[in-house]
């Protein structure tokens, strides 16, 4: 259950708000005063209750069984992404003193605490899933097992793998005056082991760190045939007799750390940026712990003195879990060759309008606009074959795009790196602080300057997130600019993951404020800058979305009511929930299709009876953002890289472009109303922050909004492909 704050709680006759049955009651009173911090949803439980929607895919018979596995491994790496940034950052607040509460009227350390209410719950469901897709693995003949239950034979083949292969790459410390608690690195599995001389009364302690991805599995092989296998730690305690020669074992605990990973610093004073986010990295390395995790048989005196020596709390900051410690490396189970026990891979479509044997700019040209939804249309053969063709393209100028995210070994660097080499001018503008992607993006900042790219990491004080690339091309009526905004991340790995638009535009107003953006990117300079088309923040973004919300209650009435959809990851932003508030007192129907978390109470009587939240979750992560006002007659939809979230809107630099083809807004329209009938995989957000599912028991064989979308998008290449044929087939009559 989502756990409400103990004013939430408060029911009083002048201003109550009573929680039960899942039903939350606003008075009139309260509903008219849109400051009232109880009118709104935490943002950190809001986000634990998606984690707890992740998890229920792994509980769910629907899925196939590594399918399972796989959302198990992703809600406990949401949930260690979780502790280092938002309950790191909240520690951060209480040591600071900080007292502001937030917009839902909850101090950091209030916050804290239901956090850590709602962390326990999850973990108790955590377990009992956990175990239960254990034992369904086991009849799949995919057995984990103890080490105690091996036979002898299999206990000493791997003891003897681990010798050869294993052992090597262990390093045991000791903890003693002479050798201080050693350092402990950020998610690493350890043992803390307890041993002595024998016949010796001194007790000495040395601590064993796991060393999964250095070269060893955390799942060992057992035997050359099936599946079976033994956990890595399982392995090494009970060999610890090689790692300590004479040794007498007195016990043996697992705990795992999680550090905080909010170490940035002020960059408005650095001179170098790039030298402040090499140091920021090193500083989180060693940044304060904010949890541990141990197993319920560790002794309470080990537990007491690892939490001490760790400067936690004992009883707040130390967890305890009889399952596994670290959840992500479940994906080495999910990546076994066992086809029948996952979702048949899904093979993208090409976009009908970009045919092959054609140039890219001539098609974006002819059609003007041209809409991509990833991963149902294939990421390879639009946004990397755009880019390639600008690279060998012999008429293009130039290229300018930015980088949030992308791949390690990218084809996106390789072609920017080949349009420089071909002499083109090529600018990329490099998101260095894009969180856990900064060693990344400073490896390829630097590959292509030696490239003679122009790299610049955008504008200080703000992140830029926006997700845009300008190719410059000398067609036969001069300089012409072709331009790519998108939802997602220009990365061929995620772009088959996750669900998201873009927009290839041949526009001349667009192509103007695409160059605008970008020099203001490069230079950080702010002197008037005007924009016809795209919505950049944040200098008019957030305004712009107030003003659209504003307008659709002015246009509302009885005979043409108004109605207002938005689809992103989060809304979170206090003016923009307050803004969604005013329409539904107006009587604008609020459709809001939003993945994780949500300020707004949905259905309270005289605040939001007209407002509805859904989440969806799927195979695919859901992260489209599209902002769509009906606007009497004439429809005003949006797509781009922004969340209605505070630092979206005002700390970073984003965009949104207006979508202007009839065609290709009524196909946005039908994805989102596709999306707010599903009844497989959808929940829908309660007064009291609840989620409940749309349909709790749908049949097997209905399929979800995800399913239908990869079928969207091959009928839409069929009919395409039909069109054509008969188009060259009455040609071919005139003949």
């Amino acid at each position: 259950m989502y756990q409400l704050s103990k004013e939430l709680a408060v029911v009083s006759i002048e201003n109550p708000i009573e929680t039960g049955d899942e039903v939350t009651l606003v008075s009139k009173k309260a509903a008219q005063d849109l400051d009232d911090p109880r009118l709104y949803l935490n943002r950190e439980l809001g986000w634990l209750q998606f984690n707890v929607r992740v998890l229920s895919q792994a509980a769910s018979l629907r899925n196939p069984l590594l399918e399972r596995v796989k959302f198990l491994a992703i809600s406990g790496s949401n949930i260690d992404e979780f502790f280092m940034k938002r309950i790191g950052g909240l520690k951060q607040q209480v040591a600071a003193g900080v007292q502001e509460t937030s917009i839902d009227g909850l101090s950091p350390q209030q916050q804290l605490e239901e956090c850590h209410i709602a962390l326990t719950d999850y973990g108790l469901k955590k377990e009992k899933i956990t175990k239960n897709l254990f034992h369904a693995l086991g009849k799949k003949g995919i057995e984990i097992l103890d080490y105690a239950h091996l036979s002898k034979t299999e206990q000493n083949e791997s003891r003897e793998y681990f010798y050869d292969n294993i052992f090597p790459l262990v390093t045991p410390q000791s903890v003693d005056p002479a050798h201080p608690f050693p350092f402990i690195s950020n998610l690493s599995l350890n043992l803390f082991v307890t041993l002595r001389y024998p016949n010796a009364q001194e007790i000495s302690l040395a601590r064993v760190k796991i060393p999964v991805g250095a070269g060893a599995n955390r799942f060992q092989k057992i035997g050359s045939k099936g599946h079976r296998f033994v956990l890595l730690e399982e392995v090494i305690e009970n060999n610890l007799d090689l790692l300590f020669p004479g040794m007498e074992i007195l016990g043996c605990e697992q705990f795992r750390v999680t550090r905080n990973a909010n170490t940035s610093k002020d960059e408005e004073h650095a001179d170098d940026l790039l030298e402040l986010i090499e140091t920021t990295l090193q500083h989180r390395r060693v940044a304060p712990i904010v949890r541990m995790q141990v197993k319920p048989d560790i002794s309470p005196l080990q537990r007491g003195r690892l939490a001490a020596e760790m400067g936690l709390d004992e009883e707040k900051d130390v967890f305890i879990s009889e399952g596994m410690l670290g959840l992500n490396d479940l994906w080495e189970l999910h990546n076994l060759d066992l086809p029948e026990l996952k979702i048949p891979y899904h093979h993208p479509v090409d976009h009908p309008q970009l045919p092959k044997e054609r140039s890219i700019f001539h098609s974006i040209r002819d059609a003007k606009e041209i809409l991509l939804q990833h991963p149902y249309e294939s990421f390879t053969t639009s946004v990397e074959r755009f880019l390639y063709e600008a690279a060998t393209d012999p008429k293009v100028r130039g290229i300018k795009m930015t980088l949030y995210r992308t791949a390690a070994e990218s084809e996106i660097i390789n072609y920017l790196i080949q349009a420089a080499r071909n002499g083109k001018q090529v600018t990329a503008v490099v998101e260095l602080q894009a969180s856990f992607n900064e060693q990344t993006n400073i490896k390829l900042a630097s590959r292509m300057e030696e490239a003679g790219i122009h790299v610049t990491y955008g504008v200080v004080g703000l992140k830029t997130h926006a997700k845009m690339i300008l190719v410059i091309r000398q067609d036969y009526k001069g300089l012409r600019r072709y331009v790519h905004i998108g939802t997602g991340n220009y990365h061929s790995g995620t772009a088959r993951l996750y669900s998201d638009l873009g927009l290839f535009v041949y526009d001349k107003a667009v192509g103007r404020d695409a160059t605008e953006l970008f020099n203001y990117l490069t230079t950080g300079f702010t002197p008037k800058r005007n924009y016809s088309k795209l919505l950049p923040a944040p200098k008019t973004l957030k305004k712009a979305l107030i003003e659209k919300i504003e307008r659709e209650c002015l246009l509302h009435s009885e005979k043409n009511p108004g109605r207002i959809c938005f689809k992103m990851n989060a809304l979170e932003d206090f003016d923009i929930s307050k803004a969604l508030y005013k329409a539904s007192q107006a009587g604008v129907k609020v459709e809001l299709l939003i993945r994780d978390s949500c300020r707004i109470r949905p259905g309270i009587p005289g605040l939001s009876e007209n407002i509805r939240v859904v989440s969806i979750l799927g195979r695919f992560l859901e992260h489209t953002r599209i902002y769509y006002f009906k606007n009497d007659t004439n429809p005003d939809i949006l797509i781009g890289s922004a969340d209605a979230m505070r630092r979206n809107l005002e700390f970073r630099v984003e965009t949104l472009i207006p979508v202007t083809n009839a065609a290709l807004i009524r196909q946005l329209a039908e994805f989102m109303d596709q999306q707010l009938k599903a009844n497989v995989n959808a929940c829908e957000l309660q007064a009291d922050g609840n989620y409940i599912a749309v349909n709790p028991h749908p049949r097997k064989s209905t399929e979800d909004s995800q399913q239908k979308a990869i079928k969207l998008a091959e009928k839409r290449l069929h009919d395409f492909k039909r069109k054509r044929k008969r188009k060259a087939g009455h040609a071919n009559i005139k003949k």
